[in-house]
């Protein structure tokens, strides 16, 4: 699988004809992080050192947002939007169909009991070995991190919000086989929690609008992406200094 590697206000974004094949491979020479790259992710990442260290040490990063997109078409480079979660439920019916061990860590107490209830119906053959939610307790975490890394899946999948669920995965797959890929609020729309944007605000790129109007309290989060816009445009990181944090849900 040819991937190429271009780079976006020093960022790295992987570029490929076929995504999934692309992570496929990877599982395939021994796994790795896959990292969904957007604006807002791209923002937080200018202003967090330990986040863009998990970034450009990752084994794949995707286009996940329009922003990015753009930014790459202005260096002459044309690539189709990946969303992650289309990445993330491609995986799961490739490791049904391989047979792969998968675990799904994050979200709320809720949407975890309704995924285990659905995605083995949606998804027949699928083998969940671990679906633990995000609201452990901090004494807990240590024990269900050690039971993880001994269960060695082929799959994981987090929902710990940005920047946690990118810098928890870092951590926790030194030394382990599998991809390991963070998956933000997947989890809440496959449980039914929450509704994805229509097709049709997806072709336009307004996806953010919907998201919006959804959960209200995220227009300081948005405000990253006319910032990443005019830093692109001016070929500039930010200053860190200027930059707020992309806040996400901790699970803890």
């Amino acid at each position: 699988m040819d991937v190429q590697r271009h780079r976006v206000l020093g960022l790295p974004i992987d570029v490929c004809r076929d995504v999934l094949a692309a992570a496929l491979a990877l599982h395939d020479r021994g796994g790795g992080q896959v990292v969904t790259l957007n604006a807002e992710m791209s923002m937080a990442a200018l202003a967090q050192p330990d986040l863009e260290a998990v970034i450009q040490a990752a084994e794949l990063v995707i286009p996940d947002g329009s922003g990015v997109v753009g930014a790459l078409a202005l260096q002459g480079v044309r690539v189709r939007r990946c969303p992650g979660i289309d990445l993330a439920r491609a995986l799961l019916q490739a490791a049904a169909d391989r047979h792969w061990r998968v675990a799904l860590v994050g979200a709320s107490p809720q949407v975890m009991a309704a995924l285990q209830q659905r995605l083995p119906d949606e998804i027949p053959g699928l083998q969940l070995v671990l679906a633990s939610h995000g609201f452990q307790p901090a004494e807990a975490w240590p024990g269900l991190e050690q039971h993880l890394q001994e269960l060695r899946p082929d799959l994981v999948l987090a929902a710990l919000g940005v920047p946690r669920q990118e810098t928890w995965i870092r951590r926790l797959r030194q030394g382990q086989p599998g991809l390991w890929m963070g998956v933000g609020g997947s989890f809440d729309v496959w449980s039914g929690n929450k509704k994805r944007a229509p097709g049709w605000m997806g072709a336009l790129h307004i996806e953010w609008l919907y998201r919006l109007l959804q959960e209200p309290a995220r227009w300081r989060r948005m405000l990253a992406l006319p910032r990443y816009a005019l830093a692109v445009l001016s070929g500039n990181r930010p200053r860190p200094a200027t930059q707020t944090p992309a806040a996400g849900r901790t699970g803890e």
